[in-house]
């Protein structure tokens, strides 16, 4: 075999495996941009399917807590009214239901610490706060990876193996100012 032919074959050796490196590594980026994409959308569907869990979770140990309250309230009056009028079994009635309640309060915070109405708020905000940063953090991922697939599609000899091989830009992720405003928490619990 000629010198010559020996160099030619081995030139286009190395020319087919430079653009077979290309491909692989522009198959990767497409991937990184898929996966990106795919975190996103586990986060939005978490978020999604969360939320309303959390607060209904909230909404019921408001409602808990309320009926708690107020089921000693009606009873702390009912012993009142029942002092004034002088009725003994109302008395007893009356008492028998404000101890329950206390029992029930006093449960509720001896067995309960953890559980007032500003903890589950807490929470709540701090997993919507959790939630929304970590979509954020996968939003910037996600918009990198779409950024370094772009350039590399456009810059030379990236350009010809992804024209070749079909390889597109991918959009940006951009929320319109609505999408990225706070979550009315409020009208959630309206």
């Amino acid at each position: 075999m000629a010198l010559g032919t020996f160099i030619t074959l081995a030139l286009l050796v190395i020319v087919v495996g430079y653009f077979i490196l290309l491909y692989n590594n522009l198959v990767t980026l497409k991937h990184n941009v898929s996966r990106a994409w795919s975190n996103i959308d586990v986060l939005l569907k978490q978020r999604h399917e969360e939320l309303p869990k959390l607060v209904e979770v909230c909404k019921r140990y408001m409602q808990h807590e309320q009926e708690t309250l107020t089921r000693v309230i009606a009873a702390r009056s009912s012993v009142f009214a029942a002092r004034e009028a002088g009725n003994i079994a109302q008395l007893g009635a009356a008492e028998s239901l404000l101890r329950q309640g206390l029992g029930n309060l006093f449960a509720l915070a001896e067995n309960y610490p953890e559980l007032k109405a500003d903890e589950n708020f807490r929470h709540l905000q701090e997993r919507i706060t959790a939630l929304e940063n970590a979509i954020a953090d996968r939003r910037e991922f996600y918009n990198e990876s779409v950024n370094i697939n772009n350039i590399r599609i456009e810059q030379f000899p990236d350009l010809i193996v992804a024209r070749l091989a079909g390889f597109g830009a991918r959009e940006l992720l951009e929320f319109a100012a609505e999408d990225t405003a706070d979550i009315d928490v409020k009208a959630l619990f309206g």
